[in-house]
């Protein structure tokens, strides 16, 4: 089982998403990715997608605690 074979796997399972829902996210049709799943075929396009998404992911969240922090600072200035 190579890397990029697991890299659905792996992604779907750390963010409790189907496979559907990770195929609409990165905008791929549930039955290609159920393909690469099962066959270990991964596209270099579909491993940016990922790869992409994941990131995205995670500027979010780092913008969420920034936020967050932001309205601390606030509250403790006033």
């Amino acid at each position: 089982m190579s890397e990029e074979q697991n890299i659905i796997k792996k992604t779907c399972k750390e963010l409790g998403l189907t496979y559907a829902q990770l195929a609409e996210q990165i905008g791929y049709s549930e039955g290609n990715i159920n393909k690469v799943a099962s066959t270990g075929n991964v596209s270099e396009p579909l491993k940016k997608a990922i790869e992409m998404y994941l990131e995205n992911l995670e500027l979010k969240n780092q913008l969420n605690e920034y936020d967050e922090l932001k309205k601390l600072l606030k509250k403790a200035i006033n």
